[in-house]
């Protein structure tokens, strides 16, 4: 039978999903709220890394030209979108433990699940600006969206690497108003340099982008992408939920996806 119940608030949520007050160390959560982002190594072990290899080019070759249309599609890279859709495979990676005490920390209150894409940067291809997922905050206000980043392949130095701009969160300023030329270098950028597996979270107030790929490999990634409560999701969950899917998760994750 259908399960009617309905959780109430995201602390209720998380602590069906496994997040504790201890959940993330006190270094971890220092480093996010100085720095803005945190990595997490070994989130995927190798079977699920595989399944998940798998999953996304039997999406890929399925959709086609179609691919990734519900959200967005971007010259010179490969998209999925609406994975909360597209495979049970998927479940894991909006609602895992270390992730979501993470995205609590930096939003401080109720959020959601804004979108669940894929994107890998194609030989050649995949530079981006940097660039914040918000527009101008103001000095009293609070932190609006977080994002996870699911590293499918290893990230390197040559294949497109995301990169990031430590602490920039706390500009309250966006790459286009504070810089001359936002798709150039940044003399402090890092580039999220690590093996296949590990999950960078990070405060997406926080100045990144893409860089390209000069390889002959893709380079795939999921995004598990989060937004305060109040505000709209990058895909309306509610309006692309299938039956199937909420048949099959869980109270509190039909919460994260505020379909209820």
């Amino acid at each position: 039978m259908l399960e009617q119940r309905q959780v109430a608030n995201i602390n209720e949520a998380l602590a069906e999903l496994g997040v504790t007050s201890d959940t993330l160390s006190q270094e971890e959560k220092r480093q996010l709220d100085e720095q803005g982002y945190l990595l997490f190594p070994e989130l995927i072990d190798g079977v699920l890394l595989e399944q998940l290899r798998a999953k996304y080019e039997e999406l890929m070759e399925k959709e086609g030209q179609s691919a990734g249309l519900e959200v967005h599609q971007e010259q010179g890279t490969r998209r999925l979108s609406d994975l909360v859709n597209k495979g049970e495979i998927f479940d894991y990676v909006y609602t895992h433990p270390r992730v979501l005490a993470a995205i609590f920390h930096i939003i401080g209150g109720e959020f959601k699940l804004s979108s669940l894409n894929a994107r890998d940067a194609i030989p050649g291809e995949g530079h981006q600006v940097l660039h914040a997922d918000w527009g101008h905050l103001a000095a009293d206000e609070p932190f609006h969206v977080a994002n996870s980043l699911w590293m499918v392949d290893d990230f390197t130095r040559d294949n497109g690497a995301t990169r990031v701009v430590p602490g920039t969160h706390h500009l309250r300023q966006t790459p286009q108003e504070a810089l001359a030329d936002p798709a150039a270098a940044h003399p402090e950028q890092v580039l999220a340099i690590a093996p296949a597996g590990t999950v960078l979270v990070f405060n997406s107030h926080l100045w990144h982008g893409g860089t390209r790929n000069t390889t002959q490999k893709t380079r795939r990634a999921l995004h598990s992408y989060y937004v305060a409560r109040d505000f709209p999701q990058q895909l309306d969950q509610s309006q692309y939920i299938r039956l199937k899917t909420y048949r099959r998760i869980s109270p509190a994750a039909r919460y994260l996806l505020d379909v209820d």
